[in-house]
């Protein structure tokens, strides 16, 4: 828990006044929204754009402004959490449900800030398995299509039923083990009819600000 209050305060330094702030979702970002919202009754003058209700909901509590994705045109900076970070900064993100608008929301970001603990590190991804938001129409078929993609995809249920997303859509968590080349999966899971996209964020980072050998270290994109 340390580890994650620690990354997640350290990318309040990407923030100045006067910036639209993309607001990620999960239990590191936890701790960055906090720090922001203390700066915030302090006088710091920003707009956050949330990526999920949950997200929406805890900066509201925070006393942080937020502005509709609708009434912008950029975000300056969005700080976002991983499910997993490779060696050349690629993630896998939705283990909390929210990649898409987390997807959409990094991209039209200027800068694009991950934070993450020490356990999210690997060489190679695909130990954590792949999110992939699809229609809720035809999932068993779209299923099939992931398998002849080599993954071994489940439908994410909650408490008996099919978990929804913010957006309507279902999750499902697809194991691929080793992720070799994540930029062609990517492109050829989004081809799949009834995709509508998945976990995979290839190219998207900026930074991440993780835990390695027991300190705090800002990884920048090559």
């Amino acid at each position: 828990m340390m580890e994650k209050k620690e990354v997640g305060e350290k990318a309040i330094e990407y923030v100045k006044d006067g910036m639209t702030v993309g607001l990620g979702t999960g239990s590191t970002v936890y701790y960055f929204i906090s720090k922001l919202g203390e700066l915030v009754q302090q006088g710091l003058s920003i707009k956050g754009v949330p990526t999920s209700k949950q997200t929406e909901k805890l900066a509201i509590e925070h006393g942080i402004p937020l502005v509709s994705f609708r009434e912008i045109e950029q975000i300056d900076v969005a700080v976002d959490g991983a499910d997993e970070v490779d060696l050349d900064l690629n993630l896998i993100k939705g283990g909390g449900g929210a990649l898409l608008r987390e997807k959409i929301i990094a991209k039209a970001a200027k800068t694009f800030i991950v934070v993450a603990d020490s356990h999210k590190n690997v060489d190679t991804l695909g130990t954590f398995p792949l999110p992939i938001e699809v229609v809720p129409f035809g999932y068993r078929m779209t299923m099939k299509y992931i398998r002849e993609l080599g993954g071994n995809p489940t439908l994410r249920q909650r408490r008996g039923t099919p978990f929804l997303t913010d957006n309507g859509n279902y999750i499902i968590d697809s194991s691929f083990q080793e992720i070799n080349q994540p930029e062609v999966l990517e492109k050829n899971l989004n081809l799949l009819p009834g995709v509508v996209d998945n976990g995979l964020f290839v190219g998207m980072a900026d930074a991440v600000i993780t835990i390695v050998d027991n300190k705090l270290v800002t990884k920048a994109r090559r």
